[in-house]
Parts: structure tokens; C-alpha cells; sequence
């Protein structure tokens, strides 16, 4: 493992699968310390189970998959990763945020560099795996080559290409929950919260409830792709300006292009003020969710899509939500108060444009302590007609209303940052 910073060598404490059994712990977490040493490796791994000090396995909902592999013998249950020249390309944090237990509890602020600040526990034979890794690539959508040749974005050469290649800095995250936090987040006990998610994961991780002691989980969920416009270090300059779009995956419309939703066109459109944003100066966020159908999955969506068109009138807005609670009994699963962590674990503590109607997502970002000076909706002629009752849906169940006059003086603020960059 390359780039590591030399640390003091700790004595090492065996662990085992249950602590009662030889009086012996695993290597203690102490969530929210700033120093990674102090805070603990977090150690998912199965190729040595005395070593555990988390819940679940690592790589998410790719875990079963692995075991796959080792089934048909294709993978060895014992490998352990060569991370050589794995390291980020790009330097994030850390941040105050990495040291306060409220602000960061679905993802391991230290899951980049791992490799560097564990150095002597990877030597000392346990098995550690990153959960963030940092890239640079080129992104390219038709989308934004129609916008270029329209005028609206123009090419630079060196955050957006003449053939099109948009320059990122990409960061993907899987999920690392802290559970007294994730409980004290959602105003539920932790042993109510351990135990339903022993219950309704079908009884997979009886650690849940046999091993209080055991404070981390690794969810079987879906992960963050974030992409990253422009200068990193502009996201946290109080005097650059900072644009963000936090998008929920929408397969349908993201990949396929499906114009029953507003999904791939607020995507876009987000993207296009990010961009705008990096070349003004100032830097760009845009932060991607694997969170399908509301967190609903599927196919609970397209069951709800058929509900929506065969019902007595079609599909209108004013059931548009109903429909959705028939099938899965609630309108919307994704629990935006997790989502701000990814921002604070950036370093976020102002976002001047949020390119999102979501109010909800709005709310969660404002009551996690990060200020939004000025949301920026879809526009008009970005909204497909198929789509147009999505948009009275949300709008008439409380979601951000276009019509909304921003702060002026905030807006002033902005485009005098905007100059100056």
C-alpha cells in the first residue's frame, strides 16, 4: 500500500467471533475521534473472523456476488487485495465534520486513505479495506454537446473538452452506518433500530442483536458516486461559489432516457450549472444516489406506473402519490436525513446554488447545519410532457415551488464571487 505515513506500532488485541467467550475484544471504535488511530480500523472482513469489529461484509450489495465467486471456485476465500498505486488522485479532508459524531454516521470519513493510516495493522496481517476510492475520468453526455453548440455552455478546454469530455474529479462511497448515531438521527432507539434490521433483512445479521457491543454496519445497500467540477479546493472557499445537485438514482430515466419523470433532464441540467459554476471560479458537486424508485427498488416503480395509467381517469397528480402508498405502503423511503453526510464529509458548509425543487432534500441539508443560499429548479422546457404530472404532484405535496423569490442580498453575495473568480 503506497503513500503511507509511518505510525507508532500498537500492541494488537486478538479478536473473536464472540467476546464472552475468551475475555478478549475487538479493536475498539471510538466514532468521531480526529485522529484515525484513535478512532479504529474498521475491519468487515470474513477472511479472518476473529478480526471483525464490524457488522456485515464489505462491498455492499455486492457481497453476494463475491460469494458467487468463491462458490464456483472462481475466487479464493481467503484473497486479499494488493492496493498498490490504489491511492486517491485527489486529496479531500479531512475536516472538522470528520470529528463530530452528528455530522458524519453513514460513511467512514477515513475510507480513503486507509492504506495510509493504517498502514501497520495492513502489515500486521489484517485484512483492511477501503470504503471511498478517488479517480479522475472524462464524462460525456449529448446533452451537453447540445448546450454548447446553443451557447449556453462553452468550451474551455480544460473543464469542458471541444469533443465534448467534461473533466471530473469521481469519488465512490459505500455505506458505513454508525448505529447509535444513525438511531439518534431518526429519533428511534438503537435497540429498536438493531432489532428490525435483524427482523426485516430476514434475520442476515444476527451480530444486530447478539452483539451490542459491535457498533458499526456494513448495509447490503447500494452506494455514492460523487463528481467533482472544477477546482476541489473551491468547495470549501468561503469566497468561491459552490454548486450542488443531489440526484436519486432513476435507471429508467438516467440510462434509458425514459420521459415519464424529470430525472436524466434535471440531472443534465444540474451538471450544466456545475459547470458554469467551475468555469465562473467556483467549483461543482454533483452527488448520485443509489436510491431506485424513492428506495422503493424497481419494481415497485413500474408497479406503480401501471397502477397510475390504468386507473379511472389516467394518471393525475392528484394520485400520483396515493397510487404509490397502495403498492408499498409508504410514498418515499429514502431517508434524506443520511443524506447530507457525503457534504460534510467534503467539507461543506454552504451551498450558494442546490439545483433541486426537493424540498426534503432541502430540509435535511439546512437542518444538518449547511446554509443553501439559492435553489435553481428544472426549466420549463427541460420538463418532458409525459412528465409534466410528476411535477404537479410534487409541487402540490409540498416539494420547492419555482415561483419562490430567493434572497436578493444572498444573490448579490454570489454574483459578486462570481466576478471576482
Amino acid at each position: 500500500m503506497e503513500n503511507q505515513k509511518p505510525i507508532s506500532k500498537q500492541k494488537h488485541i486478538v479478536l473473536t467471533s464472540h467476546p464472552n467467550r475468551s475475555g478478549q475484544n475487538p479493536l475498539p471504535i471510538r466514532w468521531g475521534e480526529s485522529d484515525p488511530i484513535k478512532r479504529g480500523p474498521i475491519i468487515g472482513t470474513l477472511t479472518n473472523a476473529t478480526q471483525r469489529n464490524a457488522i456485515g461484509t464489505h462491498s455492499g450489495s455486492y457481497a453476494v456476488y463475491r460469494a458467487l465467486a468463491i462458490a464456483s471456485g472462481a475466487l479464493q476465500a481467503n484473497h486479499r487485495p494488493d492496493f498498490t498505486n490504489t491511492s486517491p488522485v485527489v486529496r479531500i479532508g479531512p475536516h472538522p465534520s470528520w470529528a463530530d459524531r452528528d455530522q458524519i454516521i453513514a460513511l467512514d470519513p477515513f475510507g480513503a486513505i486507509v492504506g495510509e493510516v493504517y498502514t501497520q495493522f495492513y502489515e500486521d496481517g489484517y485484512d483492511l479495506r477501503p470504503t471511498i476510492a478517488i479517480t479522475k475520468a472524462h464524462i460525456n453526455m449529448p446533452e451537453l454537446q447540445e448546450v454548447v453548440a446553443k451557447g449556453i455552455l462553452q468550451v474551455d478546454g480544460k473543464i469542458l473538452k471541444s469533443n465534448g469530455n467534461l473533466v471530473v474529479t469521481k469519488v465512490a462511497i459505500d455505506p458505513v452506518w454508525y448505529l447509535p448515531g444513525i438511531a439518534k438521527r431518526l429519533n428511534v432507539k438503537e435497540s429498536d433500530l438493531r432489532r428490525i434490521l435483524f427482523q426485516q433483512t430476514g434475520g442476515m445479521f444476527p451480530e444486530l442483536v447478539t452483539r451490542p457491543d459491535l457498533h458499526i454496519f456494513l448495509p447490503p445497500i447500494g452506494g455514492i458516486t460523487v463528481y467533482l467540477i472544477g477546482d476541489v479546493e473551491a468547495i470549501t472557499d468561503p469566497n468561491r461559489v459552490l454548486a450542488v445537485r443531489i440526484h436519486d438514482e432513476c435507471n429508467g430515466s438516467d440510462v434509458f432516457g425514459s420521459d415519464i419523470c424529470t430525472c436524466r433532464p434535471y440531472l443534465v441540467h444540474g451538471i450544466e450549472v456545475c459547470i458554469q459554476t467551475a468555469q465562473s471560479g467556483g467549483a461543482g458537486v454533483i452527488v448520485y444516489f443509489r436510491k431506485e424508485g424513492r428506495a422503493l427498488g424497481e419494481v415497485t416503480k413500474f408497479l406503480v406506473y401501471n397502477a397510475r395509467k390504468r386507473q379511472e381517469g389516467g394518471d393525475r397528480a392528484d394520485a400520483y402519490f396515493a397510487r404509490t402508498e397502495c403498492v408499498a405502503g409508504v410514498q418515499d423511503m429514502r431517508f434524506q436525513e443520511l443524506m447530507p453526510d457525503v457534504l460534510h464529509w467534503l467539507g461543506i458548509t454552504r451551498i450558494d446554488r442546490l439545483v433541486s425543487m426537493s424540498d426534503m432534500k432541502y430540509n435535511a441539508i439546512v437542518n444538518s447545519g449547511i446554509q443553501v443560499i439559492d435553489r435553481i429548479a428544472i426549466p420549463e422546457d427541460r420538463i418532458p410532457e409525459d412528465a409534466r404530472v410528476e411535477i404537479a404532484a410534487k409541487q402540490a405535496a409540498g416539494y420547492y415551488t419555482p415561483g419562490e423569490t430567493p434572497d436578493a442580498i444572498a444573490l448579490a453575495e454570489i454574483k459578486g464571487r462570481t466576478l471576482e473568480g
